[in-house]
């Protein structure tokens, strides 16, 4: 009977410490079996065609042949070409003007919508759109009948008797500055973004600020700006991104051209270029790799550099 009991309490012990044993190792085919669409997917689309084209780089590669091994020839071909370091001039002033101003405008009218006027949805999905359509091809379009020599921007001049206005986006002194008002105008995106910070700021360090007489301007940046300063990290982080890769408007205003005078020959509108018109595949591959390490180098420093202005509400 004792050895009977002594099995029935073995058993018992061997089942929870099976399940034990289970729970510290769960079954998770079922959790494998959802992301494996995913799982295929970064590795078929991204991961694959990313070593591939790092392979591409150190080749000689015209889509018609097989590629040929070429060593650091494209990336030493890089430094002798004045077309490319140019188009990473304009890139860099497309950059270092158009995302600190587009984050400004999206601060402000952030700090506008805050205030809780009527109808804060429609103002938001209206702000809201450009972001949407600011990379299409149909507001490029729009962007060419606007600051056309004939162009809306143009009429509208002509009615105060300014009839010699330029031809905006033909003039190479102009059309690099009709891109970085187009990426200004796409704000949407960060506007939202601030907006959700700004309600996470709590009211008592304003009502506690308005009791020491402190006016908007210093509870702007005593309270808002330190609290926010996360935020505008990460819009500044994504919105430098996002600037880089800008393509679609300089070719469709361009023609794909990046004229006049390679004024809107953006770094990415280069590449295209050299892969797609002109055949050099590998030399548009090592641009890639460079231009991956221009973000990278830049999304680094933007985090070295945050340790000095980003404060944390511990």
């Amino acid at each position: 009977m004792s050895s009977l009991g002594e099995l029935r309490t073995l058993a018992l012990n061997a089942r929870k410490g099976g399940v034990k044993l289970k729970n510290r190792f769960p079954d998770n085919k079922a959790g494998y079996a959802f992301i494996a669409p995913w799982l295929v997917g970064i590795l078929v689309f991204t991961i694959g065609p990313m070593l591939y084209s790092l392979y591409l780089a150190f080749t000689n590669y015209n889509l018609l042949q097989p590629p040929h091994w070429a060593g650091t020839a494209n990336f030493v071909q890089m430094f002798h070409d004045p077309r490319l370091w140019n188009s990473l001039k304009v890139t860099l002033i497309y950059v270092g003007i158009g995302v600190p101003l587009q984050l400004a405008l999206a601060l402000a009218l952030a700090i506008l919508l805050d205030r809780g006027m009527r109808g804060l949805g429609f103002y938001r999905s209206v702000f809201y759109l450009p972001s949407l359509l600011g990379g299409s091809v149909a507001v490029a379009i729009l962007w060419t009948q606007v600051f056309g020599k004939n162009g809306l921007l143009n009429s509208f001049l002509a009615i105060f008797g300014i009839h010699n206005a330029p031809g905006w986006v033909s003039d190479p002194n102009f059309a690099l500055g009709t891109l970085i008002v187009l990426h200004i105008w796409t704000f949407g995106s960060p506007m939202v973004i601030f907006l959700a910070g700004l309600r996470q700021v709590p009211d008592m360090y304003y009502e506690a600020a308005q009791m020491d007489g402190a006016g908007a301007a210093r509870r702007f940046f005593s309270i808002t700006f330190p609290l926010l300063t996360p935020i505008i990290f990460f819009n500044l982080v994504l919105q430098v991104i996002f600037a880089f890769q800008s393509f679609t408007q300089a070719y469709i205003v361009s023609g794909g051209t990046g004229g006049p005078s390679d004024s809107t020959m953006f770094f990415t509108l280069y590449l295209y270029q050299q892969a797609f018109t002109q055949l050099h595949m590998g030399y548009a591959s090592a641009m890639a790799w460079f231009l991956l390490l221009i973000i990278g180098g830049l999304t680094a420093l933007n985090f070295w550099l945050s340790r000095f202005w980003v404060f944390y509400d511990d």
